[in-house]
């Protein structure tokens, strides 16, 4: 499934804008309770104004709260950067590890959060367990824990350790758009012969193909009309 899902998303990648690993920490802190678009719309004036650790840490908190407004919880995100930067000039020298045991100390930050950093800007396999990670992996079998830390040490004893990165972002992508959480696009799926909650959503192919969502709607689409035509993906 994961071969599959790497011939299907082949430019998956973190959806969040960032160019260093402090902006990917402050990106990933707003996203919660928010999308990844909205994130990104909010973040590039957020950048130029608040470039360093020491910035966020010497940020006045009314005009930090204001820029964050449109993220949702804007408050508790504001207090959440600004001790982000107090923490990052007084035990790092204003630089973001690069380690799990670091990270997950930083106000703002779990291991979710660590993962995303850790994957992405230093190129340490991480699996980030969002919610689009938690419903699939269930949804397919994968296991059925519920807490995000026992999910990720399960899953990353199936997974191979160098995919962790990349398998998060399959998944997640994927959920986005062909396995939505209320109505799968079954009949467009190209894990249709793998998935044991086949028939969730709506199997005929027509029907299904109008829930897919994204730029990858036709390369997708393809795919399953292959592997319908009994074509082993993936192998």
């Amino acid at each position: 499934m994961v071969r599959v899902l790497a011939q299907g998303y082949p430019d998956a990648h973190c959806e969040l804008d960032f160019t260093t690993p402090l902006e990917l920490v402050v990106a990933v802190i707003l996203s919660a309770q928010c999308t990844d678009k909205k994130v990104n719309e909010v973040t590039p004036a957020l950048f130029a104004k608040y470039p360093t650790a020491a910035d966020y840490a010497g940020a006045d908190r009314t005009e930090l709260e204001e820029m964050l407004r449109p993220t949702g919880f804007f408050r508790n995100k504001a207090t959440s950067l600004l001790g982000l930067g107090a923490a990052l000039v007084e035990q790092h020298d204003g630089v973001v590890p690069g380690n799990m045991e670091e990270l997950v100390k930083l106000p703002g930050v779990g291991r979710k959060t660590a993962n995303v950093v850790l994957g992405n800007a230093f190129d340490v396999p991480g699996l980030t367990v969002d919610t689009h990670f938690g419903r699939l992996v269930r949804r397919w079998g994968w296991t059925d824990l519920e807490d995000a830390v026992k999910v990720e040490h399960a899953i990353g004893e199936l997974v191979e350790k160098r995919d962790w990165t990349m398998a998060s972002h399959w998944i997640v992508f994927h959920g986005r758009r062909v396995c939505h959480a209320k109505t799968p696009a079954c009949g467009a799926c190209l894990l249709m012969n793998d998935c044991p909650s086949y028939g969730l959503g709506p199997e005929d192919p027509d029907k299904a193909a109008k829930l897919v969502k994204g730029d990858e709607k036709p390369h997708l689409i393809e795919l399953a009309e292959r592997v319908r035509a009994g074509e082993k993906l993936g192998a």
